[in-house]
């Protein structure tokens, strides 16, 4: 793109919500009508665009229905026929769709079954490929006893055994933390004919090491890829670039970096950027952001959605809103669609300046434009109506969740309970424990910690003993 959403320190962008046209109010700023600029034309294309897309909405939404019924019938026709006996006769379709089904849902327990039903069918023959889906499918579910069942099972069928087999009970054994078994298999591809590791099997025991921030494993893993002559690719720099960001090496960071530079056969990509970016805006490090985000675009790397909201997170969260005013902009003159990620930051930060107005506003255009809130979004809100002291809008936000199929966690009764205690409501706060046993979430110690300070702070000395007790026999009991 041509031109850059950072703007340079003598540029004032207007202020206008990229969504509506309307006037964007900017904390501690002027608004600028936009209206008189409109261009007819292009608000017409703008509508025509619109419309199509809602056009293309139904009918998407028209053929997920379709695809949702004939599942529930493929259920069906598997339960009607296992029962008459005639489980051994079905269709390999009906069967396999089934099968991808749970496979894709992470449903494990229930794709067992169908898989033992597959193979009770007369027209059954081993397949590896099925068998990989499935260990790849109870690594992501934490189950590697199920996976090297399978492995063991595949092996007495007779299906040819690959690098891709061993990669996939390699990985469900580190996405568990069972690294001692991880490290045994890879030692064993090595020495087995045709499934020498390759640098996908490295990368993914080193993000499995990364996600515990083992780092001298990694260290490891990457000495003994450089002596198997194995060469890390982009995705490999990346989960390490990533890594590193998010644990604050940024020596590491830019080193790797820096290292990925100077290979001709390994571009970064938008997901180097976006690591690079979080790892510098998420710290407070703006000035070095922005230089990033320019040597990246200078190198024809075009910012992704995900770029706009990293920026918009950390000028929110260093309460640069002008800046973020341009990046809002900017993603309005490129179309950038806003996302629930997007609409999560930008209420976030106008909650955190006190904002309420702006917040609201967005808050409503959210669900104008049939964007679900989350969680993430109603501990926005009730954190900055607590801090404004706004008990009644906090009272509201509950009516709204009661109307609503918000699956509300921990995380939101904890903001609930913390903006309750910032506004003396001792009687509502101490209340939110019986909504939580309610909605089947359990108090953790950020809940009891927050309820103490409330009562200490408020000389409430008895009351903040008594949590602290309980607290005490919690933690015993566990």
């Amino acid at each position: 793109m041509a031109s850059n959403p950072i703007p340079p320190p003598s540029f004032r962008p207007p202020r206008t919500d990229p969504l509506t046209q309307k006037n964007l109010i900017i904390p501690g700023s002027k608004s600028i009508d936009p209206n008189s600029s409109l261009n007819l034309e292009k608000l017409k294309e703008k509508e025509a665009k619109e419309r199509k897309e809602e056009t293309n909405k139904k009918i998407a939404s028209q053929k997920a229905i379709s695809i949702i019924l004939r599942r529930e019938a493929t259920k069906a026709v598997i339960e009607y026929k296992k029962k008459k006996g005639n489980s051994k006769k079905l269709l390999p379709r009906t069967v396999l769709e089934a099968l991808h089904e749970r496979i894709t849902a992470l449903r494990w327990e229930s794709a067992l079954k169908v898989f033992e039903l597959l193979q009770e069918q007369l027209w059954y023959r081993p397949n590896a490929g099925i068998y990989i889906k499935l260990i790849v499918m109870l690594g992501k579910c934490k189950q590697p006893e199920k996976a090297q069942s399978l492995f063991e099972m595949m092996v007495e069928e007779g299906c040819v055994v690959n690098q891709e087999a061993y990669t996939a009970l390699l990985s469900a054994y580190s996405r568990s933390g069972l690294f001692h078994k991880a490290f045994s298999i890879l030692e064993e591809m090595k020495n087995t004919p045709n499934c020498q590791p390759d640098v996908f099997t490295y990368t993914i025991l080193m993000k499995s090491c990364l996600q515990v921030y083992d780092f001298d494993k990694v260290q490891i893993l990457l000495s003994d890829m450089d002596f198997m002559g194995i060469k890390p690719n982009t995705v490999t720099y990346n989960t390490l670039i990533d890594s590193y960001g998010k644990a604050k090496r940024f020596k590491e960071m830019e080193s790797t970096l820096v290292e990925m530079l100077r290979r001709r056969d390994c571009k970064p990509d938008v997901w180097t950027m976006n690591s690079t970016l979080r790892a510098f805006g998420g710290s407070g490090q703006i000035e070095m952001m922005e230089k990033c985000y320019e040597k990246f675009q200078s190198a024809g790397i075009e910012p992704s959605i995900k770029t706009f909201n990293i920026l918009l997170d950390s000028y929110g969260k260093t309460e640069n809103y002008e800046k973020m005013s341009a990046v809002m902009e900017f993603m309005q003159k490129y179309h950038f669609s806003w996302t629930i990620v997007t609409y999560n930051i930008v209420i976030d930060a106008f909650g955190r300046a006190g904002d309420l107005k702006q917040m609201e506003f967005l808050f409503r255009l959210m669900q104008s434009e049939r964007i679900k809130p989350n969680c993430v979004t109603l501990c926005s809100l009730v954190r900055a109506y607590g801090k404004a002291g706004k008990a009644e809008k906090v009272g509201a936000i509950l009516r709204f969740i009661e109307n609503s199929d918000v699956a509300l966690d921990t995380v939101f009764f904890n903001c609930l309970v913390d903006a309750y205690g910032m506004m003396g409501c001792f009687v509502e706060m101490k209340g939110v424990l019986e909504m939580m046993e309610r909605s089947g979430c359990k108090p953790d110690k950020i809940t009891y910690r927050s309820m103490i300070k409330a009562y200490s702070v408020n000389g409430m000395s008895s009351k903040a003993t008594e949590m602290r007790n309980l607290l005490a026999s919690l933690e015993k009991a566990r």
